[in-house]
């Protein structure tokens, strides 16, 4: 009989710190969501001045051209969508403190101290490194694929020459000309693509260090590796930037030097283990882990 009444406390008891963790999860997620919704309205505010921000690029090329700088939109909800569009992945962005913080709180009190101590960093260097990224790719990389991109087209002259008739105005060229009228989703869509592959393309030494604090990479295996890295980082740059071999080249540059400054910092978590270890008398003093 004894053992009958034990068993429903004792379930109970066991249960109550999963319902406690979920209660908590809870509360995160609305927290998270809560500002994410708060940053949305926010940037959809400015998605204006953000949209015209994003454009500058094209904006650029067509002034060099000797053209107007405009996009058009070819249905009325487009530009509307943009613009929602545009608050929803600046708002991620712009909530992004909070949400990180909340996750944090979360998970921390499931982690030893090195364990903070080790992914604090990261946690801070992975936004900055994105910011990077993607300030890399609009400042240097868009105006540069865009500048290829619509070189294929006519420029349409400032002035044309019009010959009135009886039937109205009459263009005196009837040759056909192909000339770029840019969509405002479809230039936005390109932008947003460089701007989220360099910013992720930045995040490549957070994610050696982090395997290499797993023990799933070395130093010596990552340089080991660099003619294979030089070639996957070649690919990389013929399919994520146009067919322009400054471009191609200052990608690799970027990327390659990433991978060196990761392999350093790989290393530098090892000597960091390797002391540990043998402060814990585990390695000898010619020994490595």
């Amino acid at each position: 009989m004894t053992d009958a009444t034990d068993t429903p406390d004792e379930i109970e008891d066991s249960s109550a710190p999963l319902i406690e963790h979920l209660a908590e999860l809870r509360t995160r997620l609305i927290r998270s969501v809560v500002a994410f919704l708060v940053a949305m309205i926010a940037c959809f505010i400015v998605a204006e001045p953000i949209l015209n921000f994003l454009a500058q690029p094209i904006a650029d090329v067509l002034r060099a051209r000797g053209e107007n700088p405009q996009l058009i939109f070819t249905a009325p909800q487009e530009k509307f969508f943009v613009l929602i569009r545009i608050s929803v992945i600046f708002g991620i962005g712009l909530a992004f403190p909070v949400i990180a913080h909340q996750l944090w709180r979360f998970v921390a009190p499931g982690l030893y101290k090195t364990e903070k101590n080790a992914f604090l960093p990261f946690i801070f260097a992975s936004p900055l490194l994105f910011t990077l990224g993607a300030a890399f790719a609009h400042y240097v990389v868009t105006p540069l694929a865009m500048n290829f991109f619509i070189g294929f087209s006519d420029a349409i002259p400032a002035l044309v020459n019009i010959i009135s008739g009886e039937g109205g105005a009459v263009v005196e060229n009837e040759e056909l000309r192909t000339v770029f009228l840019g969509s405002v989703r479809e230039s936005l869509d390109l932008s947003l693509k460089f701007i989220f592959a360099f910013g992720l393309c930045f995040q490549l030494p957070v994610l050696l260090t982090l395997m290499g604090m797993a023990g799933l990479v070395s130093a010596e295996g990552l340089g080991n590796m660099r003619k294979y890295a030089v070639v996957g980082i070649l690919v990389l740059a013929a399919l994520v930037t146009p067919p322009d071999v400054i471009t191609q080249v200052i990608l690799f540059v970027v990327v390659y030097g990433l991978y060196e400054i990761s392999i350093q910092l790989v290393r530098m978590v090892e000597s960091r283990r390797d002391k540990r270890l043998r402060a814990e008398g585990i390695l000898d003093e010619d020994e490595t882990s």
